[in-house]
């Protein structure tokens, strides 16, 4: 068997994650048809085939599927090393990907971009926004050096580091301003907009409206918490809002906020990433000066200094 090549391994696990040619050659910088002469000579080096080439789809073989799975693992080694690297030279420095849930990104990103680069001039952040289960896996696969989610996400391989509380309100369209602020009984009788599969922020109004028992009633499954918004302001329904983006999302339509008598729905938002990681030590550093810098932002309800769970 002739040498693998690193450059054949991204290769093949760009196409493994994104299972098109086309997509794939897009996400690794090259043209289309220099990817597939990349894999095929890796598929006739290891003298087994990797994918399945249908008309419309590409599937991974059996082998494939095994083989994807030990090239990540190597891939996210030879990553560490480069981390390690970066360390010897002093700080925290280079690129730094930083992956963010997308009830989080549109609200916090600016500030956490702020904070991270007039502390650690030298950060290059690139920033992807996509649902936890997806940020988890990029996490394990060595995709993404750390992810903004809310906790817990309970996984053994990965550090978790609070950095502030936020409290859920109401969202009732303006017609309902001089209407008592419903309970949670009574919130179950109401029509309850809610984010599509896949969204925490989704199972976090779920958890607090079916909490007393039973089920509310649950209309349209929205893919943004702008769209929540807009359906409310249009008669649809009610729905909830993470504090941090009440400003953002409430100033052009026309609807009215409304918070829950204490114990309030809240969530918990923190950093986390992989224990295995070199950086271990100065994503520590950096989740506390993000935790003291959100602190100071009047949009956020901050909570006490930044915590871990390992």
């Amino acid at each position: 068997m002739n040498t693998l090549t690193l450059k054949q391994l991204r290769y093949f696990e760009a196409l493994a994650r994104h299972l098109h040619f086309g997509h794939a050659a897009e996400a690794s910088a090259i043209s289309q048809p220099a990817l597939s002469v990349q894999i095929r000579e890796l598929e006739t080096s290891l003298g087994v085939a990797l994918f399945e080439r249908g008309p419309r789809q590409v599937r991974l073989t059996p082998f494939g599927t095994e083989f994807a799975v030990r090239a990540r693992e190597i891939l996210r080694k030879v990553d560490e090393l480069g981390d390690l690297a970066r360390l010897s030279q002093g700080g925290l420095s280079g690129r730094l990907r930083v992956g963010v849930i997308p009830t989080i990104a549109p609200y916090l990103v600016p500030t956490v971009i702020r904070s991270l680069t007039r502390t650690w001039p030298e950060l290059d952040i690139h920033i992807r926004e996509t649902t936890t289960p997806r940020l988890i896996q990029e996490l394990e696969e060595g995709a993404l050096d750390a992810a903004i989610v809310a906790l817990p996400v309970s996984e053994p391989t990965l550090t978790e580091v609070e950095l502030f509380t936020e409290s859920f309100v109401l969202v009732r369209h303006r017609d309902e301003a001089d209407r008592p602020m419903p309970d949670r009984d009574r919130l179950r009788e109401m029509r309850l907009l809610l984010l599509e599969e896949g969204h925490c922020f989704r199972d976090q109004a779920l958890s607090f409206c079916d909490r007393a028992g039973g089920r509310a009633k649950y209309g349209l499954d929205a893919s943004s918490l702008s769209t929540l918004v807009q359906m409310v302001g249009a008669g649809i329904g009610v729905t909830l809002l993470p504090e941090m983006a009440v400003a953002v999302e409430t100033r052009s339509a026309p609807v009215v906020i409304g918070r829950f008598a204490d114990p309030q729905p809240s969530r918990t938002v923190g950093m986390i990433w992989r224990k295995s990681t070199p950086l271990a030590d100065q994503l520590f550093e950096l989740a506390a000066g993000l935790a003291n810098s959100l602190r100071d932002d009047s949009t956020i309800s901050a909570s006490s200094d930044a915590s871990a769970t390992t």
